[in-house]
């Protein structure tokens, strides 16, 4: 038997009734990896050895996965098929996208993330080389009640014909040998992905978030998706999908900020509150436009940081009210941060050199309160500043 024989064969083994019972069982007796052995040790006396091993390495992996999926508890995963997955709310944000389409190609569907959300509303064709991810995908759209709109073919997305499709989702490899590729890099080639806009005009291409703009063709819009403070991904939409050129979206809360005209943005020293854009924002080159939303002007030409006088809220930065401000002096930060009874700080660098690890072990410091570290540039000069969270 092939090793990937094998590897179907055991998964097959854990959707059987009897692998069913253990992973259930798994759950019900909250398993950690702290008691994993002992438990193993146990089961192995009523189970297959290779069940229990497979089970145990699911039931870690659903854990896991509770950050990204709502049934998690009930879905199958590979640790680099989780990783790669889009999260459950991204997933149907960009579905949306797809509304008008009658049938979608959903193409390196990997453990199938994006495949469920797309299957919740269109016939879906799911393209995997590996079979072990395609059958995994095809199991987890059966967990939300979408298996009747998938079709599984496991094959090159390069062999594919797409003529009974006619929007296309791809989300290339960006792994390979286990390490991950340079940004731009992915298995198939960026370009082999946007080349598809010529077969079906509707294509979303998944990327990683530090994708070069100029890699993308004119026409097409570049999205930078963050949940919440974490950039997660990049997304390139054909010209038949782009509404922009460039967009930054937060989730969950689903805000989007795209290019918009408008008079230059002042540079001014940094007043009472200051604004660090979500990297979504800086990725998509929207720092410009947000300042202007927010009625906010730059305290460096080259700078992402955004300043007012009167509190910052925004989804698209974290407002932060500076309570020290000044010229950058690395020896003298110690004893400015115990005077303001700082026991506890985040360091945030841009535009200046420093070893941020070495600063925090020589800080040593004893406070009470929390508070974030600027090391930054105010107008060209080495600039500092302590913050606290705005209430």
């Amino acid at each position: 038997m092939t090793p990937t024989a094998r590897s179907l064969e055991r998964f097959e083994a854990l959707l059987s009734p009897q692998g069913h019972d253990l992973l259930e069982r798994l759950d019900a007796d909250a398993v950690t990896p702290a008691t994993a052995l002992r438990a193993s040790s146990a089961l192995r006396a009523e189970y297959p050895a290779d069940l229990v091993a497979d089970a145990l390495a699911q039931h870690e992996l659903r854990a896991q996965a509770h950050a990204k999926f709502g049934r998690a508890g009930q879905m199958f995963f590979t640790r680099p098929g989780l990783e790669q997955a889009s999260s459950e709310a991204t997933a149907r944000y960009r579905a949306r996208r797809y509304a008008g389409a009658r049938q979608v190609a959903d193409l390196c569907c990997g453990i199938g993330g994006d495949l469920i959300a797309l299957a919740e509303h269109h016939p879906v064709l799911a393209v995997d080389i590996d079979p072990l991810h395609l059958r995994m995908a095809q199991a987890n759209a059966g967990v939300y009640g979408v298996a009747g709109n998938v079709r599984a073919v496991r094959a090159d997305v390069r062999d594919v014909g797409l003529s009974s499709v006619d929007a296309v989702f791809i989300d290339p490899a960006r792994r390979s040998g286990g390490r991950r590729m340079r940004a731009g890099e992915s298995e198939p080639t960026l370009p082999w992905c946007v080349a598809l806009a010529g077969q079906d005009g509707a294509v979303g291409i998944k990327a990683a978030p530090g994708l070069p703009h100029d890699e993308v063709p004119a026409g097409w819009e570049l999205e930078f998706i963050a949940i919440r403070r974490d950039l997660k991904e990049a997304v390139a939409w054909s010209p038949a999908m782009a509404t922009a050129t460039r967009r930054a979206t937060i989730l969950p809360g689903e805000h989007t900020l795209v290019p918009a005209p408008g008079p230059p943005v002042p540079v001014r020293p940094p007043g009472e509150f200051l604004c660090d854009p979500s990297p979504a924002v800086t990725r998509a080159g929207l720092v410009e436009e947000l300042a202007r939303e927010l009625g906010a002007w730059k305290i460096d030409g080259r700078i992402a940081f955004l300043s007012r006088d009167t509190p910052l809220r925004t989804p698209f930065g974290r407002g932060l009210r500076v309570i020290d401000s000044g010229p950058w002096n690395q020896k003298r930060l110690p004893a400015k941060l115990r005077e303001l009874d700082i026991g506890v700080v985040d360091i945030r660098r841009r535009g200046l050199a420093g070893d941020v690890g070495q600063l925090l072990r020589r800080l040593k410091l004893t406070g009470s309160r929390r508070a974030t570290v600027v090391m930054t540039r105010a107008k060209d000069r080495p600039w500092g500043l302590i913050c606290v969270d705005a209430e």
